[in-house]
């Protein structure tokens, strides 16, 4: 049985989340004010490993020795971290934290179209069909008008972003193979991997001991976001994963971006355009259509009565995630 409602706490629960994940792009974009890109990224990804496997070992666990699943957590860290976070911190460069995370949203339209290409137990349905749809004319949308006016460093930083949900995807599909695996080893494995191959790419690229060294708020701006970002955020995504299911979890990707432009307004003085905001509501309009809830209690609404809940089906292993 799925579980299609959730407590209080379970509530709580996924705002924090979506604070943490929407906050990592405020926290990119404080960071960038003394550090390039790479160095970023791998900062984060260092200290949320150091944090992940702190935890792991104080609940116990300890981390594999086999060759394989070093392998797989290689290839999740590419597509889970490193190529994401690389793409998404470089794109701020010339983006909003909040356009980049509006953009980041599509991932579940990604992972939809990935999966009915790549799978034989996730076919697109009419409703998920035409929610990608929707999705993708919302993403027209917001790049159309830079793509004509020839704004190339901006066009090319909204199509990084995409990137990095497209990377998403995948790392949504390929982490099936995790499934025995304890959830805290998954992600500490992953980060930890993740960290082995950007350090050389941040030395080699940034060469980090010809920077200035970075100040207090960048410093805390890393630490927020290889602690807060990333090591707690996965605790917490792993505790609503476990208690209140995998579809419940799907709509933080429905909170993050909310949480991006709340921050970056507030704190940054940073605004969508009419377009952009138009964009959004279709993204939102496509995602809600695949989740199945919403329309389904639009139409108790209009009915007056309580139709039968869309049949979920469950998927195998962990969902994509809509990070952050």
């Amino acid at each position: 049985m799925i579980k299609t409602s959730m407590n209080p706490t379970e509530w709580a629960l996924l705002i924090t989340l979506s604070l943490l994940w929407g906050g990592s792009f405020f926290f990119a974009e404080l960071a960038l004010e003394g550090l390039p890109p790479l160095s970023v990224v791998f900062a984060r990804v260092a200290i949320g490993a150091l944090a992940l496997l702190a935890l792991a070992r104080a609940a116990g666990l300890a981390l594999p020795r086999g060759a394989r699943l070093w392998r797989a957590f290689f290839v999740m860290g590419a597509l889970n971290n490193l190529i994401p976070f690389t793409l998404i911190v470089w794109g701020q460069t010339e983006i909003t934290g909040g356009l980049a995370a509006i953009l980041n949203a599509t991932t579940p339209l990604f992972t939809v179209a990935l999966a009915h290409a790549l799978t034989r137990d996730e076919r697109m349905t009419p409703a998920k069909g035409a929610g990608t749809v929707v999705g993708f004319l919302g993403v027209t949308i917001m790049i159309g008008p830079q793509a004509i006016d020839g704004d190339r460093l901006f066009l090319l930083a909204q199509i990084a972003v995409l990137g990095a949900a497209l990377s998403y995807a995948g790392a949504g599909l390929y982490g099936r193979r995790f499934r025995q695996v304890p959830p805290l080893i998954a992600a500490a494995g992953q980060v930890t991997a993740a960290s082995v191959m950007l350090c050389p790419l941040a030395l080699l690229v940034d060469r980090p001991w010809t920077l200035a060294p970075p100040g207090a708020v960048v410093l805390g701006a890393l630490v927020a976001l290889g602690l807060l970002c990333t090591a707690a955020a996965y605790v917490i995504y792993f505790r609503i994963l476990a208690t209140a299911g995998a579809t419940n979890l799907l709509l933080v990707t429905f909170l993050i971006p909310v949480s991006a432009i709340l921050l970056g307004a507030l704190l940054l003085g940073e605004r969508l355009s009419p377009g952009q905001a138009a964009g959004m509501g279709l993204i939102a309009l496509g995602l809600g259509a695949i989740d199945g809830r919403i329309p389904a209690w639009i139409l108790g609404r209009v009915l007056g009565r309580n139709p039968p809940a869309p049949r979920l089906r469950r998927a195998k292993g962990r969902p994509a995630r809509a990070r952050r």
